[in-house]
């Protein structure tokens, strides 16, 4: 079965999709990323879907329940690379991604999630400091 590769770049996982998503390789990718974020302490994963010409309804579910896992894991998702005409699709459908940050580009992404990292560890000394 192919399998979609996940690097860990910092405290994050990147995700690149470039293939159509079916039923089999998004459960596998959503496996193969919980394991990933547990054996790798991961805050973020980084998905870029710039590849992508086409998101249907499928897609949007299985980006919101990678980002619902995610966020169970202590892993913030963000959704890179998005075309106008992929936002316009998924609005149009009434998908909504609850706990999906999007950014145009990774640059912009690794930046969001980096930035939620310097303040939890800000929070964190400002804890010990109490």
């Amino acid at each position: 079965m192919d399998r979609i590769p996940i690097l860990k770049i910092g405290d994050a996982l990147l995700v690149t999709i470039q293939v159509d998503m079916h039923d089999r390789l998004a459960t596998a990718l959503e496996e193969d990323l919980t394991s990933k974020i547990v054996a790798v302490g991961a805050r973020g994963v980084l998905i870029d879907i710039s590849a992508l010409e086409i998101v249907d309804s499928f897609m949007g579910r299985t980006l919101a329940n990678i980002a619902s896992v995610s966020r169970m894991l202590d892993a913030e998702t963000v959704v890179v690379g998005m075309r106008p005409a992929v936002a316009i699709t998924l609005v149009e459908l009434g998908l909504e991604l609850p706990g999906v940050k999007t950014a145009l580009n990774a640059e912009r992404g690794m930046a969001l999630i980096q930035h939620r990292t310097a303040d939890e560890s800000e929070q964190a000394e400002a804890d010990d400091d109490a």
